[in-house]
């Protein structure tokens, strides 16, 4: 692998191989060699690599115009995406909002909503999440490294409780004793101005919210007159089988944070909310010289078309999932002492790596992304100790690719 010396050595890489091209689920490095991907650039890609009405869109939206700046001039493409967006969410009121470059952009223009309409400063978020690495996003993020290692003090206050989960054995009973505790203890509640919160975390694992839980929280905040902020940046767009992860909840957001498959690979994020919270924004308060680019949402505009035929995104998910659990079985059938639990929802899976006596199998994973890789398979971890493997392949996925990525990892399950 080559990489310019000129690239700072504070970005981690996770396999040392350079890309070239990609076509749906597979991609090329610049050796030749072909792997099956179930990264996707860390779930960007849920239509798959350069898929072809992409593609087009992006090719026709560069001939026409390549960029402005939409608060300085309005263009057509960002008034076409923001009108989808709102139909597209499947909330009671539409949404309405504005385009970011990426999902911690989202996040930080989230805090700037909630701050300034409840005239409150402190957040409420939760173990394990990951909201970002801009400034004031990774403070909202549920682990100290490497996110906030020697950094010292960061914009707040903000406070994290446990992320309750069927997944990780944390109760909702729990995380609304923790909740109540931190009114009593930590800070009032009529001090906080939002609470931050993944219905399917990502960087934690692939662990999905307690729906009881869920359901608290929305009551919660509606009587504390706290902005409830759902972050869908990675569960979003399908992944989880249907448009958007809170519909497994039964609640709806105040604010609801959008990025990674919005756009097909083009640098994209959405921060979408109630119309009540911008209607006493100051103008100029919000916006940014290349959000909402009209390349960006060309494409936006293409990836909504694809995914509003809810049918069809249901039958790619079940059959996803259906073929993810198949395997899961015959590794358990298979005494493959070092496979856990599987972790997630729909398309949005992951798999914990962990010994009998409890022990995270943080090693073991490592081991096997070398393998895989070897073997033409490419994975991602995730989990606070990065011992669950998360599975990230388009939802677009042939379905002999799928079983061929998922007999590679079966093998170094086995064989790590």
């Amino acid at each position: 692998m080559t990489i310019s010396t000129q690239i700072s050595p504070a970005l981690s890489i996770v396999h040392p191989i350079t890309l070239d091209h990609g076509k749906n689920a597979r991609v090329w490095d610049t050796a030749g060699r072909e792997y099956i991907d179930f990264i996707c650039g860390i779930g960007v890609l849920n239509v798959g690599h350069c898929h072809p009405q992409v593609v087009e869109a992006i090719i026709q939206q560069a001939q026409k115009m390549t960029h402005y700046a939409f608060n300085a001039v309005p263009h057509q493409p960002y008034s076409q995406l923001m009108d989808a967006l709102a139909q597209f969410i499947p909330t009671q009121t539409p949404l309405m909002g504005m385009l970011t470059n990426s999902g911690a952009e989202a996040t930080e223009n989230a805090l700037k909503v909630a701050r300034f309409n409840t005239k409150r400063s402190a957040v409420i978020a939760f173990d394990g999440a990951f909201h970002g690495r801009t400034l004031a996003a990774l403070n909202l993020n549920g682990k100290v490294a490497p996110y906030k290692t020697g950094l010292g003090a960061l914009p707040g206050p903000v406070f994290h409780i446990p992320f309750p989960s069927p997944d990780n054995g944390v109760s909702a009973q729990t995380a609304i004793a923790a909740l109540q505790r931190l009114g009593q203890i930590e800070i009032g509640f009529d001090e906080v101005a939002a609470i931050i919160v993944e219905p399917v975390q990502g960087d934690g694992g692939f662990q999905a919210l307690d729906p009881t839980f869920a359901t608290y929280l929305r009551q919660f905040c509606d009587q504390h007159g706290i902005v409830l902020i759902l972050d869908e940046i990675q569960s979003g767009f399908g992944r989880t089988g249907k448009r958007f992860a809170f519909e497994h909840l039964g609640i709806e957001p105040d604010i609801l944070l959008l990025g990674k498959s919005i756009a097909g690979g083009m640098p994209l994020g959405a921060m979408m909310a109630k119309a009540h919270l911008f209607d006493s924004m100051p103008k100029g308060s919000l916006g940014g010289t290349y959000s909402g680019n009209p390349v960006a949402c060309a494409a936006a505009l293409q990836i909504i078309e694809l995914l509003s035929d809810d049918a069809r995104l249901n039958q790619w998910a079940t059959d996803y999932e259906s073929t993810v659990l198949r395997h899961y079985q015959k590794w358990k059938d298979q005494g493959i002492a070092i496979v856990g639990k599987l972790t997630g929802i729909g398309a949005m899976r992951g798999i914990e790596l962990c010994h009998p006596d409890g022990r995270p199998g943080t090693a073991e994973l490592s081991h096997i992304l070398n393998q895989a890789r070897e073997q033409g398979l490419l994975l991602m971890p995730s989990g606070a100790n990065r011992h669950i493997i998360r599975l990230l392949a388009p939802l677009t996925i042939e379905a002999d690719t799928l079983n061929q990525g998922l007999d590679i990892l079966g093998d170094c399950l086995a064989h790590c």
